[in-house]
């Protein structure tokens, strides 16, 4: 008997006639990806920002001078409201232990940031978190290289080496 189906071998093509593969033309970087990166040069602004030009920083939260290594980018608002995500008020240099681990954190910031920014810039804030922002990709781009370029202004200006 025979099988009603017949396997069908491929030829290999020889090394003769193997074709040069094309190349792709070159994507615009997806949303997810143009976030990431704002994200990660964001964040070491916000450091730079905050530390001092001894390479020292206050944590917002519990006061304690941390080194630049052992700060992050705390928000007083979380990463998941996008109105306020990239917002230089509502992020502000937090240590690990606060920004990672501390539960009650957010009491000792929001007296903390009040001082610092004010009450009418606090409200501002508020109002701000509370509403909704699509990023445009173009937007997403403009800020990148806008932060890109304060990181390498004020890494050379508080003599601090970092790595984008």
């Amino acid at each position: 008997m025979f099988p009603y189906y017949r396997y069908k071998r491929k030829k290999k093509k020889s090394d003769d006639q193997t074709e040069p593969k094309e190349r792709k033309p070159r994507k615009k970087p997806e949303k997810p990806d143009l976030v990431k990166r704002l994200d990660k040069v964001f964040a070491l602004y916000i450091r730079l920002r905050d530390v001092m030009p001894s390479g020292f920083g206050k944590c917002i939260s519990c006061g304690k001078i941390k080194p630049y290594k052992e700060l992050d980018c705390g928000h007083f608002y979380g990463r998941t409201n996008m109105a306020t995500r990239f917002d230089e008020d509502n992020c502000h240099a937090e240590c690990i232990g606060c920004n990672r681990v501390s539960a009650d954190h957010l009491i000792y910031y929001q007296e903390n940031l009040i001082r610092k920014i004010g009450v009418a810039r606090f409200d501002t804030l508020r109002l701000r978190a509370k509403s909704t922002k699509k990023w445009t990709d173009d937007e997403l781009q403009e800020k990148i290289d806008h932060y890109t370029a304060e990181v390498h202004r004020l890494s050379r200006l508080k003599d601090i080496k970092v790595n984008l």
